[in-house]
């Protein structure tokens, strides 16, 4: 007989006389009372066993991990905490789990633990739901886009353009180690590599994305990419998501508006389909901050901060007003930012960032109109001469969550710009075809799809958000 989802069975609308159910055992009690989770839902169902016509072998094998199948019928339970569980008739061991050596224990695991085991993580409460939770958030970005008429481009993984101008990057080669081949000059010989140049994976799709923009109006590209910045933090990963829209003759405002739409919808849906997790995922931060000291404590309850996101506008502030704001503020002058604010030009840390939403602003904020010198050499020259179209988008708890700009399309300006900046013209001849042939104004913006699913599910550690994390000396699984 078919078997049916846990989550469908806790969702019927009356007892059913045979049901099948398959999962893994989260506890077994009493040697009569199974917590049965298969995946679909945070909740268990309960399934009770007739001990007494079991036999005692059976008995022994329902241990937590365990896959089992069980057949019986569906009726109203009595015990406190859900509608419905399954009377068992029939049980069958699909796999049996040493109880022994089984990791994932029904006991509080460190967060630590449970990523030097994320093969076995995703078994617990709090992994199922931020995965299932990640998961609509992934569905939310494409229905968003799809809905609005946004073509999905997929972008080279490799590359031969660093976006960024960073330098940051994972060369991709060919070349064996223990022979290098070697120009004259004894430099790296990329002519015999595979592609016949230098390579790397890559940082970003926009550079790609853009050119797609200009012929099909409107693109999004959703997918992987890469950064070798040796930083072990809680908001980095060396592999990444990143969505990047890019629309034809969007100006910067036009810009701000479709980001601040578009995270408040994808929120929106999430928080829609996701009721059960999301309220499992607040009571474990709401646990999980009574071991912080007050003053480290978030000011808001997990939905508190999604909706405080959709019931408020996003403050849009230029860089120049939020600078004269940090300048004058008491952590500034107190010194209690471990970065000091003293003059214009500043690159703001995320502690700035955090201040301007939660303490001084209290909504989501948009800066625009950024210092040109550290921002990317794409972004639009304002008519000052100083500053650029560039905008960030910043959060509670999180700081900067989106980047973005109006793009430069005035071709002799970004040809200035590459040139001072060092940046080949010869290696990026192909976007400067983009400001030849029918140049129009036009913008777009990335959001790393983690940080994203990490202001969502409330977590601190963006590694805890990700199947399965890749970071400075750790490859694992």
């Amino acid at each position: 007989m078919k078997h049916t989802k846990v989550k469908d069975l806790l969702n019927s609308t009356k007892t059913l006389h045979e049901v099948n159910a398959k999962g893994w055992v989260r506890t077994f009690r009493n040697n009569q009372f199974i917590a049965l989770n298969d995946g679909s839902t945070i909740n268990n169902i309960q399934c009770v066993v007739d001990f007494e016509n079991t036999p005692e072998e059976t008995l022994k094998r329902i241990t937590t991990g365990a896959a089992i199948s069980v057949t019986g019928e569906l009726v109203e339970s009595k015990g406190a905490g859900q509608k419905y569980e399954i009377q068992v008739s029939k049980l069958e061991i699909l796999g049996d789990s040493d109880a022994e050596k089984f990791p994932m224990q029904p006991k509080k695991h460190s967060l630590e633990f449970l990523r030097e085991n994320a093969h076995l993580r995703v078994r617990t409460n709090a992994f199922g739901a931020i995965m299932r939770v990640r998961s609509v958030l992934a569905h939310a970005v494409h229905t968003y886009f799809q809905e609005k008429g946004f073509v999905y481009v997929n972008t080279p993984i490799i590359t031969g353009s660093d976006a960024e101008g960073a330098g940051e990057m994972f060369k991709v080669t060919a070349l064996p180690f223990d022979n290098t081949p070697r120009t004259e000059d004894g430099k790296v010989n990329y002519k015999e590599d595979f592609f016949g140049k230098e390579t790397n994976l890559t940082v970003s799709g926009q550079l790609e994305g853009e050119t797609f923009a200009m012929a099909l109006g409107q693109i999004y590209t959703f997918g992987p990419t890469f950064r070798a910045e040796n930083s072990n933090t809680s908001r980095h990963l060396a592999e990444f998501w990143m969505i990047e829209p890019e629309v034809a003759f969007n100006d910067l405002d036009d810009n701000m508006d479709l980001a601040e739409d578009f995270i408040q919808y994808v929120i929106k849906y999430t928080m829609d389909k996701c009721q059960d997790d999301l309220k499992f995922l607040e009571g474990r931060l709401l646990e999980e901050e009574k071991s912080k000291p007050q003053a480290d404590r978030s000011e808001m309850a997990l939905l508190e901060k999604l909706n405080f996101v959709l019931e408020n506008n996003f403050k849009r502030v230029s860089y120049t007003e939020a600078i004269d704001i940090l300048r004058e503020s008491t952590p500034n002058k107190k010194k209690k930012f471990n970065y000091i604010i003293n003059e214009w030009g500043a690159d703001l840390q995320s502690e700035h960032e955090r201040y301007l939403v939660e303490k001084h602003f209290k909504c989501p904020v948009i800066l625009f109109d950024y210092p040109a010198n550290i921002k990317a050499f794409y972004m639009r020259l304002n008519e000052d001469g100083k500053t650029v179209r560039a905008m960030d988008i910043l959060f509670p708890g999180i700081g900067e969550i989106v980047g973005g700009s109006q793009r430069e399309e005035r071709y002799d300006v970004l040809v200035e710009k590459m040139k001072a900046l060092g940046i080949d013209e010869e290696e990026l001849w192909w976007y400067l075809d983009t400001r030849r042939f029918g140049s129009a104004v036009h913008s777009g913006f990335g959001l790393g799809f983690e940080r994203l699913v990490l202001f969502v599910t409330g977590m601190s550690n963006i590694r805890d958000v990700i199947p399965f994390p890749r970071t400075p000396q750790n490859a694992e699984f």
